[in-house]
C-alpha cells in the first residue's frame, strides 16, 4: 500500500531532479520509523549516479520540502542511487534502465539456463527481453524470479 503523498513528492522530487541532469526512479515512505523516512532514488542521465548527486538532490529537495510543508511530522530524507544488486521491479525502473546489462534468473530453466546476462532491451505483459552479444533473448515473465542489475566493473 503506497502512501497518499507519494504522487506529489514524487512530482516535487522530479522538478527538483530535472534541472540538475538527475531522474528520480523510486520515492518511498517509511511511515513505521520514527521518525519518518523519505527515501528518493536518483540516478543521473549523463553518467554512474555519485555520492555528490546525492547531496545536491539532498540540499535542493531539502529546500524544497520544507518550503512547500508536505509532511507534517519529523522526517529523515535519504538520497540514493540504485546501484549495485538493484532489482528491477516497477514498469518505469524497465524503462529507466533499458540497455543497462541485467542478470535474470528464473524459476524453472528457460533453454537450459537459469540465469541470464544480456543488455535490457524491454519488458512486456508476457516476456522480458535481453540482448546477448546482439542476439536476441525473449523470456516468458511467468518464468522470470529476479531481474537485477549488473554490478558495473
Amino acid at each position: 500500500m503506497s502512501h497518499p503523498l507519494i504522487p506529489q513528492i514524487f512530482q516535487t522530487a522530479e522538478e527538483v531532479a530535472s534541472p540538475l541532469g538527475l531522474e528520480v526512479v523510486d520515492v518511498v515512505l517509511h511511515t513505521n520509523k520514527n521518525p519518518i523516512v523519505l527515501r528518493v532514488d536518483i540516478r543521473n542521465l549523463d553518467q554512474d549516479t555519485g555520492l555528490d548527486d546525492c547531496e545536491r538532490m539532498s540540499r535542493a529537495l531539502e529546500a524544497v520540502l520544507d518550503e512547500i510543508d508536505l509532511i507534517p511530522h519529523a522526517y529523515v530524507l535519504e538520497i540514493s542511487s540504485p546501484g549495485a544488486e538493484r532489482q528491477l521491479q516497477g514498469d518505469r525502473e524497465f524503462i529507466a534502465f533499458r540497455g543497462f546489462m541485467i542478470n535474470v534468473s528464473t524459476t524453472v530453466p528457460h533453454d537450459g539456463k537459469q540465469s541470464w546476462s544480456g543488455h535490457l532491451m524491454a519488458r512486456n505483459e508476457t516476456h522480458v527481453t535481453i540482448s546477448i552479444k546482439g542476439r536476441i533473448v525473449n523470456i516468458p515473465r511467468e518464468l522470470v524470479d529476479r531481474v537485477e542489475l549488473a554490478k558495473m566493473e
